[in-house]
């Protein structure tokens, strides 16, 4: 009597049964982390260092990115800048506060490529890549001229969700509707909530923006 087709079908129900419990109990891959959300800028361009802007990252849709100045702090020593008097294209005189600093980036996988960078003190406009930590937490600007190649990074540090308290309402209500809705249906806030006017955060420093090397 053949004994080995019986062995064999048992062997092949095992071996399907084990990988349909290893594929039901194994979890699920996290997605890979994006370059959305808000990040700190520090002057020495360590998590510790003294903030110099906060850049608000937006997904604006089929794989696009934009980032918008979400606050700026003083530096000592340098003079303010509140409007890019020195733009050239359709940010000419607009408000430091929530201008694009960076468009046109386009994600792939945790990169965004082909993307650009304003620098507010001279209105020069730097060709500029991203790279997202694998943990989410560094946000990696390489700007440059003509390649990557000839670039610098500087790395900026994600901040947590608390933070979006600290930016002016307007900031919150043109850029973060579905935040700003949140502050006004929470119960006890103010039924102003996310409507009114705070006082007008230090304008962005002369020399504090970021510009990438020459």
């Amino acid at each position: 009597m053949n004994t080995h087709r019986p062995i064999r079908f048992l062997a092949l129900a095992a071996a399907a049964v084990l990988s349909y419990m290893m594929t039901a109990t194994s979890p699920v891959a996290a997605a890979e982390p994006t370059a959305a959300g808000l990040w700190q800028r520090t002057d020495n361009g360590k998590p510790g260092g003294k903030p110099v802007v906060w850049v608000l990252m937006l997904d604006r849709g089929n794989n696009m990115y934009e980032g918008v100045v979400a606050k700026s702090f003083q530096q000592a020593g340098q003079p303010n800048l509140t409007v890019c008097e020195e733009c050239e294209d359709d940010r000419k005189n607009q408000p430091i506060l929530g201008i694009s600093l960076i468009r046109d980036m386009k994600r792939k996988g945790r990169v965004y490529e082909n993307g650009n960078i304003l620098d507010p003190r001279n209105g020069d406009v730097w060709k500029a890549m991203l790279t997202v930590s694998p943990d989410g937490q560094t946000l990696t600007l390489r700007g440059y001229l003509m390649t990557p190649a000839l670039g610098k990074d500087e790395d900026w540090f994600r901040l947590p969700d608390t933070a979006i308290s600290q930016l002016d309402p307007e900031i919150v209500a043109k850029f973060m509707p579905e935040q700003a809705a949140a502050l006004t249906t929470k119960p006890g806030a103010p039924a102003t909530a996310g409507k009114a006017k705070a006082p007008a955060p230090a304008p962005a420093p002369k020399g504090g923006m970021m510009a990438p090397a020459k």
